[in-house]
C-alpha cells in the first residue's frame, strides 16, 4: 500500500475515531434554576397593618437540569415608613420598622413555587415600605427592591 493511500485512510478514519471517546459526566452547559421577585399582584395593591404580604417567587427552569441542585436562600425584607416614594428612594437607612420573611431554601425541583411571607405589624404605620428581596447561591447575591404603600385600617 502506498503512503498516499494510508495518509487517504488516516484522514477518513482519524475524525471517526475521535467521535468513539468516552461521553462527558454532566450535560454541557447545564445550568441551573433562577429565582426573581416578584408577581406584579404581589406589591401593586396597598396593605393594612396586620396584612400578610405574600411574595411569590418567578422560577426560571432551563432546558437542561443542572447536575446538582443549587444551594439557593430566597429572603425578603420589609422596612419604612417612609413619607414619600422619593423620601424612601433618598433614604440612607432602613426606616425605623422592619418585617422580615422567614429565609426560604427551594430544592430546585422544576414544578417548584416558593413564597415568602411577611407579616405586616399591627402597629406598622401608613406610608410607604421598601421591600427588599435577595436570591443568595454560591457565595453570591442578586438582590431587587419594590415599594409597597401601607394604608391606615379600616373600620
Amino acid at each position: 500500500m502506498n503512503v498516499s493511500r494510508m495518509r487517504f485512510l488516516a484522514c477518513l478514519v482519524l475524525p471517526l475515531l475521535a467521535a468513539c471517546g468516552t461521553e462527558p459526566a454532566g450535560p454541557e452547559g447545564a445550568t441551573s434554576v433562577t429565582y426573581s421577585c416578584c408577581e406584579a399582584g404581589d406589591i401593586d395593591r396597598p396593605y393594612q397593618p396586620g396584612q400578610t404580604l405574600t411574595v411569590h417567587w418567578t422560577v426560571e427552569s432551563p432546558e437542561q437540569p443542572a447536575v446538582a441542585p443549587p444551594q439557593v436562600e430566597l429572603t425578603a425584607r420589609l422596612t419604612g415608613p417612609y413619607a414619600t416614594t422619593g423620601d424612601l428612594k433618598a433614604a440612607a437607612d432602613p426606616g425605623p420598622a422592619t418585617f422580615e420573611a422567614a429565609p426560604v431554601r427551594p430544592s430546585g425541583g422544576p414544578d417548584e413555587r416558593p413564597v415568602s411571607t411577611i407579616v405586616i405589624g399591627t402597629d406598622a404605620e401608613p406610608g410607604y415600605y421598601n421591600l427588599v428581596t435577595a436570591v443568595v447561591s454560591d457565595g453570591s447575591t442578586v438582590s431587587g427592591a419594590s415599594i409597597i404603600r401601607v394604608v391606615a385600617p379600616t373600620t
